[in-house]
């Protein structure tokens, strides 16, 4: 599978670090609440098809970039620097 870095160019997968869904809302940090620390922790979204990603450019920049990928076809369909979508998914 070939990444396209934003910053290094057209790479090989093995060059990044998966790090989990992109999208997630994290609970409060001061929430006492079990089951959404568990749900956030553990419940993992199983998509048959585009789905939101977070990877590390691991061996080149080590930028953590936004990926939209199919996985069922494992075609990378777009890559973003993750910080350029934070200000974008804030609630106003």
């Amino acid at each position: 599978m070939i990444i396209k870095c934003p910053w290094c160019g057209p790479r090989d997968s093995s060059e990044f670090v998966y790090q989990g869904e992109g999208g997630r809302t994290r609970p409060d940090q001061s929430s006492t609440d079990q089951s959404a620390w568990n749900a956030y922790v553990y419940d993992r979204v199983n998509t048959a098809g585009d789905h939101d990603e977070i990877w590390q450019h691991s061996g080149g920049c080590r930028s953590h970039l936004k990926i939209i990928r199919n996985t069922v076809t494992h075609k990378v369909l777009s890559v973003v620097f993750a910080c350029d979508t934070q200000d974008q998914e804030k609630p106003a």
